[in-house]
């Protein structure tokens, strides 16, 4: 798949039928994630490296957001028999844009401080219901980050998260010449969807992958539940308790070295060092970790295992890193992710959305961590004349205690730590990820060969 043309990520968002009062239904998924059992929400942030200027505020909301698509102007209503519409209102710009008012002249420290607490409220509260489903806080002082920060909060039900993220890119321009697109780094598709022959054991895999991970994700979300832990408190409330939101910072070009040296992708390695992260927290935090075994990953209603490492000090990095391009490729060669999708319409069908809702609800509870990954453009974006430095994303609202988000942009890699307040220690737990890649890279440099 190719993402050299933003049309291509915004098509299925855009493609709304005729202006009527009552808009297409809402999809399933939209259906899913608005429901009395789950409600997601997700925060994009764009960091500018100049002061904002907001008087163009309002203009640009009306002129370029809200017409990408009429959900941005529309209320999600629910008919009498339960079925849920979009409905056209008229937007009152005022009541969707936020601007916290504090004290000119303080130090970036303090304002430093106040942003992470202003981000950690906003994604504990709810978007109202009465009004179409987003809303844009704009943070006006400097940050260790930024000279200002603009954060859209979409709700899930507008759509998937690379519509989303494609809307909010589509407002932005190439900062050296507005009047060329955005481009997208090319992803290589999947060789099993492409490959018109295939010889029999190359069948056989593909049949022996998809019928244990599908088959182990039934038992998974079903039957298993993910132990408590240092990253897993299991409280049935997690998606209602407050959560940090912090960022970690690699450089691509070194991701790239490990990746080289290792014959492993980019996505080889993240969740290598990911892995290995989680595993110097827990040693870190000295709780139990040897329980760890069954503890797992949901991306996709797919459950990844975390390698065990009874002494992580001195077990080798690179086995983090051989271990997750194994287990992801193995993913990779499995029709499991159709079948789930197959799975969830018939439980749609037979049962309902809000059964079904509650059903995935239940998946990510389960689990101890979730992640979610994001190509940024290949240029620098700039919104309104005011550059972006450096940006990021992050579903919140989610029932798990630990959510990890990766988007590339600049040349640097950004990791989103998303945690409960009162269960993980964010800043130790973004230690152990530095550590993680840096132990990881010089392990990588000093190799002398490919293993796996």
């Amino acid at each position: 798949m190719e993402y050299s043309e933003l049309g291509k990520i915004r098509s299925s968002f855009m493609d709304d039928g005729e202006d009527d009062e009552y808009l297409e239904p809402s999809s399933p998924t939209g259906e899913y994630y608005s429901s009395s059992s789950l409600s997601v929400s997700i925060l994009g942030v764009l960091e500018f490296e100049i002061p904002i200027d907001d008087s163009l505020t309002k203009s640009l909301l009306k002129n370029v957001f809200i017409p990408i698509h009429r959900r941005f102007s529309s209320l999600l209503v629910t008919g009498k028999n339960g079925e849920k519409h979009w409905k056209k209102v008229t937007v009152n710009l005022d009541d969707h844009i936020k601007v916290p008012v504090l004290q000119e002249g303080l130090p970036v420290e303090y304002y430093d401080e106040y942003f992470n607490e202003y981000l950690s409220k906003m994604a504990m509260e709810r978007l109202p219901q009465s009004r179409p489903l987003w809303e844009i806080h704009l943070f006006k002082y400097p940050t260790r980050n930024a000279a200002g920060i603009l954060v859209f909060k979409l709700h899930h039900a507008l759509g998937d998260g690379y519509s989303l993220m494609g809307a909010l890119f589509s407002c932005l321009q190439r900062s050296d010449n507005p009047s060329l697109p955005l481009s997208f780094p090319k992803i290589r598709p999947d060789d099993h969807m492409n490959k018109k022959t295939k010889n029999v054991l190359e069948i056989l895999s593909l049949l022996k992958n998809t019928i244990t991970d599908f088959t182990w994700s039934l038992w998974k979300s079903n039957m298993l539940e993910d132990q408590a832990s240092p990253i897993r408190s299991a409280k049935e409330d997690v998606d209602f308790r407050p959560v940090s939101i912090s960022t970690v910072t690699f450089s691509l070009d070194q991701i790239k070295e490990i990746k080289a040296k290792l014959g492993a992708t980019i996505n080889d390695v993240m969740v290598g060092i990911i892995f290995y992260g989680i595993r110097l927290y827990m040693e870190t935090t000295n709780k139990d970790s040897g329980n760890a075994r069954a503890w797992g990953n949901s991306f996709a209603f797919f459950h990844v295992s975390i390698p065990d490492a009874p002494n992580v000090d001195t077990s080798d990095p690179l086995e983090f890193v051989f271990e997750a391009k194994k287990m992801i490729t193995k993913k990779k060669n499995s029709l499991g992710v159709y079948l789930t999708g197959k799975l969830l319409e018939l439980m749609r069908k037979l049962r309902g959305p809000e059964e079904t809702s509650k059903y995935i609800r239940n998946v990510f509870w389960k689990s101890s961590l979730c992640i979610s990954n994001m190509i940024g453009p290949l240029e620098k974006m700039s919104l309104a004349n005011h550059p972006v430095k450096g940006l990021y994303f992050m579903p919140v609202n989610d029932p798990v205690s630990l959510f990890l988000t990766m988007m590339s942009y600049l040349g640097k890699m950004r990791i989103g730590v998303g945690v409960e307040k009162e269960l993980i220690n964010h800043k130790l737990f973004s230690t152990c990820l530095e550590k993680a890649f840096e132990r990881i890279f010089e392990a990588a440099m000093g190799s002398s060969s490919v293993s796996s």
